[in-house]
């Protein structure tokens, strides 16, 4: 199933869409999708990283760095 969903944008955002759907040869719907998909996902990591951060720091993981060197 599949769901329509409109939205206005000002004259300069269009602009920027439709170029980027040209230079992508993409559909605008196709980096529309694509945005909103980055845009959800990045909400769900940052909701994620609030939650487990406070435990993280309780094991000494202060920096993103100190985690890639404990994975590494």
């Amino acid at each position: 199933m599949s769901a329509t969903l409109s939205i206005r944008l000002d004259d300069a955002l269009e602009r920027e869409l439709t170029q980027a759907a040209l230079a992508a040869h993409r559909p605008k719907g196709d980096i529309v999708r694509e945005a909103l998909r980055r845009q959800l996902a990045l909400g769900r990591f940052r909701s994620v990283r609030a939650e487990v951060m406070p435990l993280a720091e309780q094991q000494g993981f202060l920096t993103d760095e100190d985690v890639f060197k404990a994975i590494s």
